[in-house]
Parts: C-alpha cells; structure tokens; sequence
C-alpha cells in the first residue's frame, strides 16, 4: 500500500502543536528597518534647531556657551552634546511697585510698569551673568532705587501733583544704573498710594485753596465793576458839565433843541431871557390837552 502524502501546505514536522520548519524566515528585518528610522529621527531633530521670530539663540556645548547668538531660523548643531537657549528680545512689561519717602517723612507707594527689551549685543552676557530673567535680577531693583532717591527730595503732597516730573527723574536715573546691558523704553505711574490720614489732608488744602481762588476772583470782579462804576458817573458828569456850558455859552441851542421837539401845536407863554424885551414862547413837549367839551 502506498504511503499516505500530506498536502503541500502542511509542514514536514506536525510532531508538536504549533511547530514548524525552525529555519523558516521570521520578520526581523522590518523590525530592525523601524528601529533604524526612529534612530534616524531622533538624531536628525537632535541635530538641527530652530530660532522662534522674536528670539535669539545661544549654543551651549558641554556647559559651554558660545561668544555670538544664533539669529532667527533653522540651523544646524552637535547632536545630544549641544543645547539652543532661547533668549527673548521682544519689547516686555513688567510690573512693579515701590514704598518711598518723601521729604516731609510720608510714605508713598507707587505702582508702575517698567517697559524694556534686551538689545542685541547683551544676549550672551546677560544669559552668563544673571540667572533667570533679567527683569527680576537687574532693571526691578535698579528702578525701585532711583524711585526712592527722586522722592526722597519731593514732599507728597509735590509726587501726587507732578508724577510726570517725577516719572522722567526715575526713567533717566534707572537708565545711568541699568546701563546699556538693558533698554528700559518707559517708565508708566500707574497709581500712587497714599495714608488716609495724608489722603484727607491734601484733600482739604486743595479745597481751601480753591475757595481762597473763589474769594480771591470774587474780590476782583467788585472791584472792577466798581471801578466801570465810577468811570460812568465821571463820563456822565463830564457830558452834564459840556452840556451846561453849551447853554450857558448859547442860549439860542436850548431853542433849537425845544424847536425839535416840538409836536406842532400850540406853543405856552412863558418869561423872557435876559436880553428879550418882549414875551418868550415855550413849545410844549407833550401832546397838547384837550379841552373838555360841555
């Protein structure tokens, strides 16, 4: 009898469960193909580097850092041994606030913001010389020091009226410290800060001095129409004076006046001047009365 043949796609050896031909080619190689890409990837991205807009970067090999900055973009470094630290050189504000004295031993607290940027050229020596952001280490003190120096030569009352003033003395004063290591662009006085008790006594000093101005005006617009008073009775008086010696110098303007005015009815008898020998006529003013009729 003939031996029975398996089919084709059966393995030789069916000894065991799940056995097989053990040189049968098994995927490693797809496997090693995925390892060898994900290597790949992660040097190429360990390799290369790129600069944000609004940033500058320093290399770092070995905790070394290096002299330039690297400008916005994509670049090129060591892989897993160099490291790119992004250093912002955008204009930023930052808050801050500070307790000062002034002249007359009050204490005044200001609230500012402080707007500054890191220039070019200081990327690399502020990123070695301080810690952090440079904000906290060098321009926040700098700024809170000039403020008490400005303050300290002004009363409170004189901060409250002119912050400006004292806004720019601070500004200029901050940047002789800071140096050009760092731009500080402006300097904003938010609020001022004062005690309750100082809050009410200026308070009241500006009221008195505004009710002294309101006296002060009031006295002056008597004054003056005291004055346009007595310039009116001295033109009234002086045009009665032209009047009197007009009349008294032609008697016959005292006529022509009464002509003038004169309604043409019938005139009053009335006494002669000096120089007439006979009756003088007055022509009435007025409209003439009527006679009652019986």
């Amino acid at each position: 009898m003939p031996p029975r043949r398996e089919p084709a796609w059966l393995p030789e050896d069916v000894s065991s469960y799940g056995g097989g031909d053990q040189n049968q080619p098994f995927p490693f190689r797809w496997i090693g193909l995925g390892v060898l890409i994900f290597a790949l990837v992660i040097l190429s991205s360990a390799s290369t580097y790129v600069v944000e807009p609004g940033t500058r970067g320093i290399k770092v090999t070995l905790g070394k850092a290096q002299a330039g900055f690297l400008p916005e973009g994509f670049g090129m470094k060591a892989p897993f041994v160099t490291s790119i630290v992004d250093v912002n050189v955008r204009q930023q504000t930052k808050a801050v606030s500070a307790a000062c004295f002034s002249s007359d031993l009050q204490q005044v607290v200001l609230e500012l913001r402080v707007l500054y940027r890191v220039p070019d050229k200081s990327v690399v020596e502020i990123f070695k010389q301080y810690a952090g952001d440079p904000f906290d280490s060098l321009i926040a003190p700098r700024v809170q020091e000039a403020l008490k120096e400005v303050t300290a030569s002004q009363t409170a009352e004189q901060i409250v009226k002119s912050r400006e003033a004292i806004k720019q003395k601070a500004l200029m004063a901050a940047r002789q410290k800071i140096g050009d290591i760092l731009w500080v662009e402006d300097i904003v006085v938010r609020d001022i800060h004062l005690s309750a008790e100082l809050e009410r006594a200026i308070e009241a000093k500006m009221v008195a001095e505004q009710q002294a101005a309101q006296a002060r005006f009031t006295q002056l617009q008597t004054q003056v129409e005291a004055e346009t008073a007595i310039i009116s009775a001295r033109g009234e008086a002086e045009a009665i004076k032209v009047r009197g010696d007009a009349l008294r110098m032609s008697p016959v303007f005292l006529r022509l006046k009464l002509v003038e005015r004169w309604n043409g009815t019938s005139p009053l008898v009335v006494p002669p001047d000096d120089n007439s020998t006979g009756a003088g006529l007055l022509l009435p003013l007025g409209a003439a009365p009527r006679s009652a009729i019986p």
